[in-house]
């Protein structure tokens, strides 16, 4: 019973050292952890935020080139029908997007909603102003019935979803 009592003395200082030094190094690993978790942060962040402001860059030029005064006055040709230049102008509106859909893994779902919504929006002028004329309307008088729609609008949604991109800008840096 004395040997017995005698090893129950030698253990449980034994276990609680023991108990004490698994502590320390389960501490000592997790610091380690801690530090390589950020260290690859910091290096993706090296990485990543090159990528994220040329995405940004690239979606205010998007939003710029797809504004009905840059558009109009970029594709602008007095030879077309209005038929004819409304195909021309959604079919830039599409290319442009389709070569900027791709940056939307940079940025919050709720700038990309925006940007595609004030793309939708601009598409639905387009094809409002072209419904609304004649069939031999030219290029110019579906310029004017477009920027005339954009005038009666409350809210212009290219500003809207420019804003909302500075503003994410802003958070991020």
């Amino acid at each position: 019973m004395e040997a017995f009592i005698d090893l129950i003395k030698i253990l449980i200082p034994a276990g609680v050292v023991l108990y004490a030094a698994y502590l320390m190094v389960r501490a000592q690993i997790d610091k380690e952890v801690e530090l390589r978790r950020l260290e690859v942060r910091g290096r993706s962040l090296e990485t990543i935020l090159p990528a994220r402001l040329q995405a940004y860059e690239r979606m205010t030029l998007f939003l710029e080139r797809m504004s009905p005064q840059n558009l109009l006055m970029r594709l602008s040709n007095p030879a077309f029908s209005a038929r004819d230049f409304q195909k021309m102008l959604l079919d830039e509106i599409r290319n442009e997007y389709n070569h900027n859909a791709s940056q939307q893994v940079y940025m919050s779902d709720e700038v990309w909603s925006q940007i595609k919504s004030a793309k939708e929006d601009i598409v639905m002028t387009i094809n409002e102003a072209a419904g609304s004329l004649p069939p031999e309307a030219t290029s110019l008088d579906l310029s004017r019935k477009i920027f005339e729609q954009m005038l009666e609008k409350k809210v212009d949604p290219i500003a809207l979803a420019m804003g909302s991109l500075k503003n994410e800008i802003q958070q991020t840096f």
